[in-house]
């Protein structure tokens, strides 16, 4: 008899075939002589059908034991199922209950909950449809991301998750320390004594790991970051989290324009291997979340983006027959209601904008020949607006000493980025993709917190 998992015996799985499965309750209906139980593993959308007759050695006890939510071994045969919709159904020899889930206060029955409520038992949101879905999509998403890389020979670098540089220049990061806070050294002038902390400095978590990336591209040519990130921004809303998960890949010898391609070729990939792998959970977003789901994903693999500049895109949102909220003029950052129109209403696909004006971003990346725009370059999704952000880093020295004395920041702080200016600089380039906004995207699912297992917000850090 061979251990298996639900979805490879609802793929493959034929008559007269000897099997045991193991997963939860999902629904129990008794009839006389004998009980149908659904019992899923958490392997595919759909459970497998179990019929437990009166025969199975104690059956009595096992129908008192066995309810929403109880865990289940099940060992029995395969048998063709008359009933509609399923192909093959266990008929069971034995059953065994390995845990108990009492239906008075199992907070899982067989209805349809919010979202809202299932938050707040995230301990068990992923035993639903909806949630199941979700993180079996996540994985593809993820095990995507890896292939696409690998074959092309990029190597996965992990950089620090503890960081004494700021990449964005935000400022809104948490900081790390060995201190007891209740007893913080300060030196003579009252000021916190860093000397004294673990690390001998300020030290945070990391927004990005794309400067460390920066520095194994330049010797590995391409390689690629996929970890945890973090913003001290104490926002609400439906797409923003603490915690996150960035995919930030790093080419030596790149322009923008092999950025772009590398970026759109990169989401097209994904979206191609989850459609291919997660057939049924992406039906059942299109069904249940949001019915362009299917659409939107063809729209991505099948047209070429479009490309405009940032000055293009600003007159075009000038002249558009649209009441936005926000005003738009040139020097100042598009909006998402800007995003959005460009690449919902104008263009009805994904849309990279390129080339925005220097003072509105990073001080890494390369300043174009008018000094007014940097090499950047922004993809636009329907639905969710900016999604992959990137650019041409400078990789002049003069120029970038230039930049981060301009945008307030110390460059004896960056002597070791500024150094790979110094010993054999190259043009290079990267982007960075966070990886719940591409989850949330490809579902349809209204909240990012419902795209991440253990979501970190303000004022939320169960678990």
């Amino acid at each position: 008899m061979i251990e298996i998992r639900i979805a490879e015996i609802l793929r493959s799985g034929e008559p007269d075939e000897s099997v045991k499965v193991q997963g939860w309750v999902r629904t129990k209906r008794e009839q006389k002589g004998f009980a149908f139980i659904e019992v899923n593993d958490g392997s595919s959308m759909a459970g497998l059908q179990v019929v437990v007759s009166e025969n199975v050695p104690d059956y009595e006890n096992f129908l008192k034991k066995v309810n929403t939510g109880a865990s289940v071994e099940v060992s029995g045969v395969l048998v063709a199922s008359p009933a509609k919709g399923q192909r093959i159904e266990l008929k069971a020899d034995s059953v065994t209950v390995y845990g108990e889930a009492d239906p008075e206060t199992y907070p899982l029955q067989k209805k349809r909950h919010s979202f809202e409520f299932l938050r707040t038992i995230g301990h068990l949101r992923s035993r639903t449809n909806s949630f199941g879905a979700v993180f079996r999509v996540r994985n593809a998403c993820a095990t995507a991301i890896h292939e696409f890389f690998q074959e092309r020979g990029f190597l996965w670098v992990h950089t620090p998750i503890i960081t004494a540089s700021d990449c964005e220049g935000a400022g809104e990061l948490f900081s790390v320390t060995g201190f007891n806070l209740k007893d913080v050294p300060r030196n003579d002038k009252q000021e916190v004594d860093y000397t004294k902390d673990f690390f001998g400095k300020p030290t945070y978590l990391t927004v990005s790991g794309q400067l460390e990336a920066e520095v194994m591209a330049m010797a590995f040519s391409n390689v690629y970051t996929f970890g945890p990130t973090f913003r001290a921004e104490n926002s609400n809303t439906s797409r923003h989290l603490a915690e996150f998960w960035m995919v930030e890949p790093e080419m030596a010898f790149c322009d923008l324009k092999g950025d772009m391609d590398l970026a759109e070729a990169f989401l097209k990939h994904i979206f191609k291997y989850v459609m291919e792998k997660c057939p049924e959970d992406m039906e059942f977003f299109n069904q249940r979340i949001d019915n362009t789901v299917l659409a939107t994903a063809e729209n991505i693999i099948n047209n070429q983006f479009e490309r405009i500049t940032y000055t293009e895109a600003v007159k075009l949102l000038e002249k558009a027959d649209v009441k936005f909220e926000y005003p738009v003029s040139w020097g100042s950052d598009l909006q998402s209601e800007h995003e959005r129109y460009l690449c919902e209403q104008l263009f009805q696909k994904p849309t990279i904008v390129t080339n925005y004006p220097a003072k509105i971003k990073a001080f890494y990346m390369r300043l174009d020949d008018d000094e007014q725009t940097v090499s950047a370059m922004d993809i636009l999704a329907p639905k969710i607006g900016e999604i992959i952000g990137g650019s041409q880093r400078e990789e002049r020295l003069d120029v970038l000493e230039r930049r981060v004395i301009a945008q307030g920041m110390k460059p004896e702080d960056l002597w070791w980025y500024l150094d790979l200016r110094r010993f054999g600089t190259v043009p290079h380039a990267g982007f960075g993709l966070g990886f719940e906004r591409v989850v949330q995207f490809m579902t349809g699912m209204g909240n990012i917190r419902d795209v991440i297992p253990f979501p970190r917000a303000p004022l939320s850090a169960d678990f």
